[in-house]
């Protein structure tokens, strides 16, 4: 059997004139640099709910599970209450998580991580007080640990205080999209302020900005007044990084937004000067000489000590103004696309294993979006691929190689960083993966596609390729 572009052809019996054909269709594919592309193994396939890995890292320590929530596509994390895991081998499935009280008001949970070096997961979980007057919301959540031992049984990792004068520690919001450091003593995550959302909508100013904060373990953060509603104690220490302001002033490196943030190397980057460095690499939004909003990569160097507090503002925050990043971080704009003719940057920032590279999506010359490279350091930004269309997805690494997948076409490519030839790995499809996700040993890719069954019933299921 032979597969063209895609086309499987047989061929059958003792038929001597075959071998021609063969040939010629060999130094076909040949000239194609067509490669046959990987098998996929499907792991799920309930239709009665999605199975949404939501660009986490979801394998567990020993590859052998792939972590997920069920959020449906109609009313998403709010309404969601089960966090699940399934055996990629068996297709056994266990519910890490259940709320079995959950309705579409919250308190919901989703987003769902599993940490590189223990069987526990981290996901968002909203305020166990939600209901229709108060509902589950960006700055009504926070990040909740479960162990594979004790499932169901929610450790609160950061602390939530909107008392003022607040206490140390503890934040007043919703953190979001929790990602483990390598070592997986940190845990990164966005975050969304409920004191600056109460003030934007009694002043009319956009103070409701998203930014970054990191959480460490070890200092378990006690909040006097915790009721499990809205204050609740916390088992990790948590601190804002990243500095945002309403207004930025044009043509500076201020920004109004921080997202698509990622931690940089397993356990951060080598300066300059041969140190090593923990750092958050993410995009900002600055505004151009023109007033508009520009999005561009960051990153922010963090201190091993995020409990002291700046000189200038306080890291527990007041009721005007959000918490400050502790003493030693350092924000730094890495990219000025804002000057080329097709300026931005997004997706997630994504760092190789050893972070000497970031990985970001950026037009080209041709306005087509591909993938670029930076050095955490500084310096120009390199365009990695050439091709003729978008590329459809963030770049995911190999964890302890020089390279990367991403979605393009409809389909899962693979590239050696600094090679000009990319592989195709899956065959294009009417439904696109997304969502890819590497396995630590780097021997599999998982990812999503949306399949519709015969009755009509549409899911998110699971699928691995082995490389």
């Amino acid at each position: 059997m032979y597969r063209l572009a895609g086309i499987f052809l047989e061929f059958k019996g003792p038929n001597w004139y075959i071998l021609p054909l063969i040939t010629s269709m060999t130094m076909l594919l040949s000239a194609c640099e067509c490669k046959q592309f990987k098998e996929e193994n499907q792991i799920t396939d309930d239709f009665s709910y999605n199975h949404d890995l939501d660009n986490n890292d979801n394998f567990s320590p020993d590859d052998k599970w792939l972590v997920y929530d069920t959020r449906t596509h109609r009313d998403s994390i709010s309404a969601n209450g089960i966090i699940e895991k399934v055996n990629i081998q068996t297709g056994e499935t266990v519910v890490l998580y259940a709320l079995p009280t959950n309705t579409k008001y919250g308190p919901g949970v989703g987003a769902v991580s599993y940490s590189p070096t223990e069987n526990k997961v981290a996901f968002i979980h909203g305020l166990l007080n939600c209901s229709a007057d108060a509902p589950y919301e960006q700055w009504r959540r926070t990040g909740v640990i479960v162990e594979d031992s004790s499932p169901s049984e929610p450790i609160f990792m950061d602390a939530r205080d909107i008392s003022f004068p607040f206490t140390l520690g503890a934040l007043r919001g919703g953190t979001h999209r929790h990602e483990w450091s390598g070592d997986g003593a940190w845990i990164g995550f966005t975050y969304n302020d409920a004191l600056m959302k109460k003030l934007e909508d009694s002043t009319g100013i956009h103070y409701n900005l998203r930014t970054i904060g990191v959480s460490k373990k070890g200092q378990k953060v006690t909040v006097v007044d915790a009721n499990q509603g809205e204050n609740f104690s916390g088992e990790w220490f948590s601190a804002l990084v990243v500095s945002v302001v309403p207004n930025p002033i044009p043509n500076s490196d201020e920004i109004s937004r921080a997202t698509g943030d990622s931690w940089v190397g397993n356990t951060g980057y080598k300066k300059s000067d041969g140190s090593q460095q923990r750092a958050r690499a993410f995009i900002g939004s600055i505004k151009n000489n023109e007033g508009k909003n520009i999005d561009e990569v960051y990153i922010v160097d963090i201190p091993e000590d995020i409990t002291i507090p700046n000189i200038k503002y306080p890291i527990k925050g007041t009721e005007t103004r959000l918490p400050a990043p502790p003493k030693g971080t350092t924000q730094r704009r890495l990219t000025h696309t804002d000057t080329t003719k097709y300026p931005g940057c997004e997706g997630i920032v994504r760092s190789s294993y050893d972070g000497s590279l970031l990985a970001f999506l950026a037009y080209d010359e041709n306005k087509v979006k591909q993938v670029f490279t930076v050095s955490p350091n500084g310096g120009k930004p390199i365009q990695q691929t050439f091709h003729s269309t978008d590329v459809q997805s963030g770049v995911r690494w190999h964890p302890s190689k020089y390279h990367i997948c991403y979605v393009w076409k409809d389909a899962v490519v693979y590239k050696e960083i600094g090679k000009n030839q990319e592989s195709i790995l899956t065959a294009p499809s009417p439904d696109p993966p997304s969502n890819l996700v590497w396995s630590h040993d780097g021997h599999k890719i998982a990812f999503n596609r949306t399949l519709t069954n015969e009755k009509g019933e549409t899911a998110k299921q699971i699928f691995v390729i082995e490389l």
